[in-house]
């Protein structure tokens, strides 16, 4: 599947919530491939490994009303060991990079999420230049290391921030806080 560019937004609301849907999930991969594969260039065809066929992949939907009109974001979660969580493979649409609120609330329901479910730790390996909104967030770098050839921060999120989630199919409401 190939993304294709998007109008300006008409949306100002958008849904961040747990895929619930077949169609959620392939929009998920599609915008992870085209993010990490055509415009970053870290994997030559797809980005899918084992962790997928474990993961909770977390979807932001722009919204029309109460329907969904597009898939715009994406993260995965996924438990490594009895309550260490992980997030990976954090996307945004580049026509919704300037809507600040889409990757922090995809960030933001990953750790509440799995807060609910029992995590202890909570760890991701960011790209150095994401760093700071991971910060602004209440992480912590752990270690610094390269992977896939980029320089990347394994951080630590501080759950005391991040109270637990129990309706992550519902999610949250993010709002645009200013056109792209």
């Amino acid at each position: 599947m190939m993304l294709e560019p998007f109008a300006p937004y008409r949306s100002n609301e958008f849904q961040v919530k747990f895929a619930t849907s077949n169609w959620e999930r392939d929009e998920a991969h599609a915008l992870r491939r085209f993010v990490f594969c055509r415009e970053q260039q870290i994997f030559e065809d797809d980005d899918r490994d084992a962790i997928d066929d474990h993961a909770i992949p977390i979807v932001a939907l722009s919204m029309l009303g109460i329907a969904a009109d597009r898939l715009v974001g994406t993260v995965r979660i996924h438990e490594a060991e009895p309550g260490v969580w992980w997030g990976s493979r954090l996307a945004v649409h580049e026509d919704f990079r300037k809507v600040g609120a889409l990757g922090a609330t995809l960030i933001k329901l990953a750790v509440s999420s799995a807060n609910a479910m029992g995590c202890h730790t909570f760890f991701a390996n960011v790209q150095v230049q994401n760093g700071l909104l991971f910060r602004r967030l209440h992480w912590d770098v752990v270690e610094e290391f390269e992977i896939y050839g980029k320089p990347h921060l394994r951080m630590k999120a501080d759950l005391a921030w991040y109270p637990p989630c129990a309706t992550p199919e519902a999610g949250f409401v993010a709002l645009a806080k200013k056109a792209a």
